[in-house]
């Protein structure tokens, strides 16, 4: 019984973080990252991984970014 809810409750988890880095619902903060955040190559956009890391300087930025990029960083808890 107890492993068997250990296994939902993880399947559950992976799930969950494995919709959460959908690339399409951070495209409103491309723009910001670029302009706000360290990236690996400067003059390319940033990668997933880049937007992913710079979340809390987004959210430190948050009255300068649009607003479509403020829904993302609410979804995703930064705000």
């Amino acid at each position: 019984m107890a492993k068997s809810l250990l296994a939902l409750l993880l399947l559950g988890v992976f799930v969950t973080v494995a919709s959460a880095f959908d690339g399409k619902e951070l495209e409103p903060c491309k723009p910001a990252a670029v302009r706000y955040c360290e990236h690996a190559d400067a003059s390319a956009t940033p990668s997933m991984t880049d937007l992913l890391r710079c979340g809390a300087t987004l959210a430190a930025q948050s009255h300068r970014v649009s607003e479509r990029c403020r829904e993302v960083l609410r979804r995703y808890g930064q705000l």
